[in-house]
């Protein structure tokens, strides 16, 4: 399989690796096109996304290296722009779509931080009902709609601390309604979802997002995938890619081309 992915970070961000180091990782890995994807400025929580300075010199360093490297791999230039994110899009190749966020009671809370964030928010801001921050989570990504993006991130990263269903049942009919409705919003902009693979490197799963229900429900509404690593580290990139790209074949997924 041809190696691409889309899906990186580096420590423009909250990434661990420099960019030149990923991208002479990539090269040595024999990667066709990296995709470089900094998180996008959220003036509400500045911990982890690229500021408006940082995002200025993360482009002038990724067009430096596609002159630089421009004969080994093809690089783009591209971010990851959060639901509740507001930048000019037209500084970038492309963008990946993705929800880190639920907003309630004006407060932005953290979908991926930990586990006792989100067990909090279900009793402080939901009233002790774990489906109804499952529900605004879904409700978030269909904000996703109404951005211009190329990539749909990590569909299902509620799920990030979910391993064995230790907080909810994925099986449960709220949760997959409102999975279901937010892939019915997203489906339309004819965009591919992403399969994931990061969250298995950093030991939260041992699957990617999204998970095979999800996976075979976007498949059966005529959505497409590709492959992503959510690389934070330059030898986490393309991480597993031939497993899953076996394992999506034998669920009959419509690849992105």
């Amino acid at each position: 399989m041809v190696l691409k992915d889309y899906h990186v970070h580096t420590t423009y961000c909250d990434g661990k690796s420099t960019a030149e180091e990923t991208v002479k990782a990539a090269i040595s890995r024999g990667v066709h096109t990296l995709g470089f994807s900094g998180h996008s400025y959220t003036p509400f929580d500045t911990d982890y996304c690229m500021t408006p300075e940082k995002t200025e010199k993360y482009i002038n360093e990724i067009t430096l290296l596609k002159e630089k490297y421009g004969d080994k791999i093809n690089i783009l230039c591209g971010i990851e722009l959060d639901a509740y994110s507001d930048i000019d899009m037209s500084l970038f190749d492309y963008a990946i779509g993705s929800a880190h966020y639920i907003k309630k009671d004006g407060c932005y809370i953290p979908v991926d931080l930990s586990a006792d964030v989100l067990q909090n928010a279900v009793s402080e801001h939901f009233g002790g009902d774990v489906y109804a921050l499952t529900e605004a989570y879904y409700g978030t990504v269909e904000l996703l709609f109404d951005k211009k993006i190329d990539i749909i991130g990590h569909f299902d990263l509620i799920t990030k601390f979910n391993q064995k269903a230790v907080m909810f049942d994925e099986q449960h009919p709220r949760y997959i309604n409102a999975a279901v409705k937010a892939i019915d919003v997203l489906i339309k902009k004819n965009i591919p979802f992403e399969i994931n693979t990061g969250v298995i490197i950093r030991g939260y799963k041992d699957r990617p997002y999204p998970s095979d229900l999800i996976l075979d429900k976007i498949t059966e509404k005529g959505g497409s995938f590709l492959l992503n690593s959510d690389s934070h580290r330059s030898d986490m990139l393309c991480f597993e890619f031939e497993k899953w790209y076996a394992h999506a074949n034998s669920r009959k997924v419509n690849w992105f081309e």
